[in-house]
């Protein structure tokens, strides 16, 4: 046996005989948690202070996505004392491979509660983590993208839920001023503190794409669907036929049909 495998054989040895003695503690801790135990909480720290590398360890895999190692660490930690309040040694599995999950979502937690730019709210938030996942997965059993439909009646939501959700991903994550904005051609890139203050063009069509949005009121669900990937996400009828798995043709005089109930819509308005 290496002198490693002899130490990680060690550790684990301590810190099955830590679980044992904070296991009797912790019942009695529980029975009276507004009575101070320094025992339990001398024990505590011993396993918490004992896993501090393994908090570490996977507060540095999220380490590059913009927020302090030490803060990553903390929230970590939180975790880390989560799993050492709910590990029973009975399970038949070390404490770090219980641990792990608990640390990682966690932080991964922490992400998600930060991250939205703007406020959303937690229903949306969690569908559109739920449509990722779905996606990722979905990707490997088909071969391919889902189609919108095919997310909807995974998660059991509508394809104008999913939408919604989809699209507020984009509110995730503020970006930086020094943030790049690529030019036209060879023109030299911007940056997003470069066009502060300027003229914003879009501005001059705020009114006709509010008028818009309101006259979506007469489309279908799937003519909302068709118009807003076609328009606003620039997708071309092809790939929106194959995400709604109908003909490239159904697409066009599905589109052709919602655009002549928006023209006259807005004519009347």
């Amino acid at each position: 046996m290496t002198e490693r495998e002899t130490d990680v054989r060690s550790d684990r040895g301590r810190t099955r005989e830590l679980f044992v003695r904070f296991a009797s503690v912790r019942a009695r801790h529980d029975a009276q948690p507004e009575r101070r135990d320094a025992e339990y909480d001398e024990l505590r720290n011993d396993l918490t202070v004992a896993h501090l590398n393994l908090v570490r360890f996977l507060a540095l895999k999220f380490g590059n996505r913009g927020e302090p190692l030490d803060d990553l660490i903390q929230v970590g930690t939180v975790g880390l004392l989560k799993a050492i309040d709910r590990f029973d040694l009975d399970r038949g599995v070390e404490f770090t491979t219980y641990a792990t999950p608990t640390i990682v979502g966690e932080i991964k937690r922490y992400f998600r509660d930060k991250g939205w730019a703007v406020k959303v709210p937690r229903r949306l938030q969690e569908l559109n983590l739920a449509v990722n996942r779905a996606n990722e997965k979905m990707a490997i059993e088909l071969g391919r993208s889902p189609t919108v439909a095919e997310l909807a009646e995974r998660l059991k939501a509508s394809e104008e839920e999913i939408l919604e959700a989809q699209e507020l991903g984009q509110a995730y994550n503020l970006l930086s001023l020094d943030s790049e904005v690529a030019g036209d051609g060879d023109r030299k890139s911007q940056t997003l503190a470069d066009t502060v203050g300027t003229t914003d063009s879009g501005l001059e069509l705020l009114e006709d794409r509010a008028n818009l949005e309101r006259a979506f009121h007469v489309l279908n669900g799937r003519e909302r669907v068709i118009i807003y990937l076609r328009f606003y996400e620039s997708i071309s009828q092809t790939e929106i036929a194959k995400r709604l798995n109908v003909s490239q043709m159904h697409v066009s005089r599905l589109q052709a049909k919602a655009l002549e109930k928006l023209r006259a819509e807005l004519k009347e308005a």
